[in-house]
């Protein structure tokens, strides 16, 4: 082994064959040695010198040869101090999620990584913004819980257990939070998200089963997109950061690991140079957006004057942000807590509850956290169906949250950043005890897709774009072509033209209000017949139900429907003279106390026995409200 002129790029290490490059800043004027250790050692086995005067600029540089790298690991040493390489490709020592470890002492050390993998042709998705549906999860937390009872909990190996769960469920896209080597363990409280500084090439370690975290997120990717998913990470990059080493991150992810696309955020890295970069033009860059979310929320829970904003949210594609739809996402409440809380329940977190949102635009639809009334949890079932309705019929690109579609809780905390436990983490009995909103879920995810009128992939604009006497989306209310757009009104009708994309036509009602309303179905066409296809009590209809009354439907209070047009002749043929069906959605138990008594989203609690509810029971959590 020899020390021999190295070159001062790229940054980190490069490995070739029997050769190693060693390449690192260091401020002028101090000193900077390379320290090898055998692999697994705590004590360096050699060190070579890097000299200012051998550098350029700050740029310390050399190439050791003769060396078997997959036998060594590395750190610097700069001025009396070590240092771990800020361009390591992977990390040994941080094998164990929580356990301290110390730099000074040796304990962490640089891998020295090959880039020899075996992609089997794997190539980056391209899946069009219109046409994801995402999925957002923390990797360590999506399957550490005992209930996922996959082999490797915790891993990425885990998620990859989950994949034929999230492709039946109709998942094309998954947006990881941190998957780099961040210190978990930097003060009194784990650092479970793991935002704040980190060795941001390198994957977690603590997130691979076996030895090599490098291969297993390769691994994870390239059975993603097998499976047709893209794979998007998290980069929230820490403010000062400089923007070349954003670029160089973003663009080895990409090239290295395959990956989709990135949600970076745009307050600490400067948005137009990413977006201008050459290579990352052909990936999905992402930011986070709470507009839509805020709009969703309230009109949701039936508060006043959102119409307007409502009309926005619906028809705005969200990719011409660079962004997705999301009414819950991992800062702020699981959708479950959503309807389950109107204050935040932080106070496990140790900071007197003062940390995460304090304005969620919450209900907790008459009872604070866990409840045994019947109309309580009925009415909560009911609004989380609301939401994906009104989630899976927006424009723009959806993105749901890890477990809300099984009623996943977190016991009022908005805020887990350092809850790396039960509350945490997503709890896989809820799905087992209660599929029906993963079916319910399931089905809507697949009639989106089947109706293209519903997620364009320009944005809608109320114009008659093929002359045919229709405009893109319109908008009405209890009478055809006119909304009810006052400070009152919860209520709105939404007609989305197929002819466009060759698809049926959709009309969405939606009442946000605690009363039932009228609406005016707009005239179908010639030769055409209005048809009930899904509600909020029972999602999508196996087979669209003919609609007897083809100008107006009541829908009744806290509930959205579908309907689609569909040919007369089939409309002749599927009729049954004899039965007269129902027209719209109400809930699945009518609601006396709910109809009657609610006048606003903060009344006072509802009224009602509290018996043990069958249905309702699997669905609590234990826990001090």
């Amino acid at each position: 082994m020899k020390k021999i002129k190295g070159s001062p790029q790229p940054f980190g290490t490069a490995v070739e064959n029997n050769k190693v490059n060693f390449a690192v800043q260091v401020p002028a004027g101090k000193s900077c040695e390379l320290l090898l250790y055998k692999a697994g050692e705590e004590s360096p086995e050699y060190s070579f010198d890097m000299p200012e005067e051998e550098g350029i600029g700050e740029v310390r540089f050399l190439a050791v040869e003769d060396m078997h790298a997959s036998k060594y690991e590395y750190n610097f040493r700069i001025a009396d101090r070590i240092c771990v390489d800020p361009y390591v490709k992977e990390l040994a020592g941080r094998e164990v999620f929580g356990r301290s470890r110390d730099v000074q002492n040796h304990q962490v050390r640089g891998k020295l990584i090959s880039r020899e993998y075996d992609w089997e042709g794997d190539k980056r998705l391209h899946i069009p913004w219109h046409q994801v549906i995402a999925y957002t999860f923390h990797v360590r937390g999506f399957t550490k819980h005992s209930s996922s009872k996959v082999p490797y909990k915790g891993t990425y190996r885990g998620v990859i257990e989950k994949l034929p769960y999230l492709k039946e469920l109709g998942i094309n896209q998954i947006q990881c939070m941190p998957v780099y080597e961040f210190d978990e363990c930097t003060g009194r409280k784990i650092n479970y998200w793991g935002y704040g500084p980190a060795y941001y090439f390198a994957p977690k370690e603590s997130y691979a089963a076996g030895k090599s975290a490098v291969n297993e997120l390769k691994d994870m990717i390239k059975a993603c997109h097998r499976e047709g998913m893209e794979v998007v990470l998290e980069m929230p990059f820490t403010q000062g950061i400089p923007n070349q080493t954003v670029l160089e991150c973003l663009r080895f992810y990409m090239l290295e690991y395959h990956v989709d696309g990135f949600i970076v955020n745009p307050y600490t890295v400067s948005w137009e140079l990413l977006k201008e970069d050459p290579l990352l033009k052909d990936i999905k860059l992402m930011r986070r957006e709470e507009g839509f979310q805020n709009v969703m929320r309230r009109f949701l829970k039936g508060d006043e004057n959102m119409i307007n904003d409502v009309i926005w949210a619906l028809r705005h594609n969200s990719a011409y942000d660079d962004a997705c739809n999301y009414i819950t996402t991992h800062t702020g409440f699981t959708l479950w807590d959503l309807v389950s809380y109107d204050s935040k329940h932080n106070d496990e977190n140790g900071e007197n509850n003062t940390d995460g949102p304090d304005y969620n635009y919450s209900w907790n639809c008459g009872a604070e956290g866990p409840s045994r009334k019947k109309a309580v949890m009925e009415l909560r079932r009911n609004q989380v169906r609301n939401a994906f309705l009104l989630l899976l019929t927006a424009q723009g690109t959806p993105c749901i949250l890890a477990g809300d579609e099984f009623y996943n809780s977190q016991k009022g905390n908005n805020n887990v950043y350092c809850q790396d436990n039960e509350v945490g983490w997503v709890n896989w009995n809820r799905l087992k005890s209660d599929d029906s909103l993963f079916r319910y879920v399931k089905k809507l995810i697949a009639f989106r897709k089947a109706h293209p009128c519903l997620h364009r992939k320009e944005e809608l604009n109320g114009l008659d774009r093929t002359a045919c006497g229709m405009p893109d989306v319109s908008y009405h209310g209890e009478s055809a072509w006119q909304v009810k757009a006052e400070v009152s009104s919860r209520q709105l009708g939404v007609l989305y033209c197929g002819l466009i994309s060759g698809d049926e036509d959709c009309f969405a009602a939606y009442n946000m209000h605690w009363i039932s309303h009228t609406y005016a179905l707009p005239s179908p066409g010639k030769g055409k017949k209005w048809y009930l296809a899904a509600d909020t009590c029972r999602g999508v209809l196996e087979t669209p139900e003919f609609v007897e009354d083809q100008k107006n439907i009541e829908l009744k209070e806290r509930s959205i429907a579908l309907f689609v047009t569909r040919k007369t002749e089939e409309t002749l043929k599927d009729r049954k003279p004899a039965e007269k069906k129902k027209t719209a959605a109400a809930p699945a138990e009518k609601d006396k106390a709910v109809s009657a008594e609610k006048k606003s989203p903060a009344a006072p609690a509802l009224k009602g026995r509290d018996d043990n509810d069958e249905g309702s029971g699997t669905l609590l959590h234990d826990h001090k409200a």
